[in-house]
């Protein structure tokens, strides 16, 4: 992830686009892109700030306060489908979400979902566990 400028560099920016010059100038003189200035000014205006914004960190589900209640969902009906889920927590909390996010928070929490314990109808028909074999056999060579 880029780092972000100075407060040095962007005090002297605004400083110099307060001071009379255009932003493209101040692109220019300082070596950094129009856009930069663009956003910086009018972060400056608004804000009266020119602090860049924090960057990175870990984004929290919106479904973890919902936690104990999905789980216990999950729990009392474990062939609800992600779709049902996702109304059952529209109704109950307003919480709307997509199936998709549901499924991929199940499974960062631990939960797999498979049809039986011994694996059967869960492999695709193209990719068998073992080879197939051929019904009939090849004809033998005739020794002649």
């Amino acid at each position: 992830m880029p780092k972000a400028y100075s407060l040095d560099l962007r005090e002297r920016v605004v400083g110099f686009v307060e001071g009379g010059h255009s932003r493209r100038g101040a692109a220019a003189h300082f070596g950094v892109s129009v856009s930069f200035v663009v956003r910086l000014m009018s972060a400056y205006r608004c804000e009266g700030s020119f602090e860049p914004k924090p960057s990175g960190g870990r984004r929290h589900s919106k479904l973890e306060p919902h936690r104990g209640f999905l789980l216990a969902r999950v729990s009392e009906t474990a062939d609800i489908t992600m779709a049902e889920l996702a109304e059952v927590l529209h109704a109950a909390t307003g919480t709307r979400v997509a199936g998709a996010s549901l499924s991929r928070w199940l499974i960062r929490n631990g939960y797999r979902y498979k049809k039986n314990s011994v694996g059967k109808r869960t492999r695709s028909p193209r990719n068998p566990k073992s080879p197939r074999r051929m019904a009939n056999p090849p004809p033998a060579k005739n020794a002649a």
